[in-house]
């Protein structure tokens, strides 16, 4: 069963968006905001991250301090975003590989296939 880290800074959509996950077969760690995410990362033994913050600028500065971390470099993330038009060209300036962005709005469903497709 693949292991995911939910970063989500709003309780409710984690929750909901946590029994979604593993009605797919997925274990779910969730956690607000937080800049220990590389310590969650470790803790939780994570296949994949999934960052769902407020503000993009939230989501990529913890992107970047995975990316950052030596053993997080080549982890699966996840950005669920309302501004998939400045998220985009943000990942691309990165040469972001192994992310993938879903829109706001969104379905479980939704991030549990970009997550079956970046852990294949």
């Amino acid at each position: 069963m693949p292991r995911v880290l939910l970063i989500d800074d709003t309780p409710e959509i984690a929750e909901l968006l946590t029994f979604s996950l593993r009605d797919l077969g997925y274990e779910v760690f969730a956690s607000g905001y937080t800049n220990a995410v590389n310590d969650l990362v470790i803790e939780h033994r994570a296949d994949a991250l999934v960052l769902d913050c407020s503000a993009f600028d939230m989501s990529e500065a913890l992107f970047d301090a995975v990316r950052n971390h030596p053993h997080h470099a080549e982890l699966p993330v996840v950005i669920i975003t309302d501004t998939p038009e400045l998220a985009d060209p943000s990942l691309r300036s990165r040469k972001a590989r192994r992310v993938l962005l879903v829109p706001k709005p969104f379905t479980g469903s939704q991030v549990g296939k970009a997550l079956a497709q970046l852990l294949e």
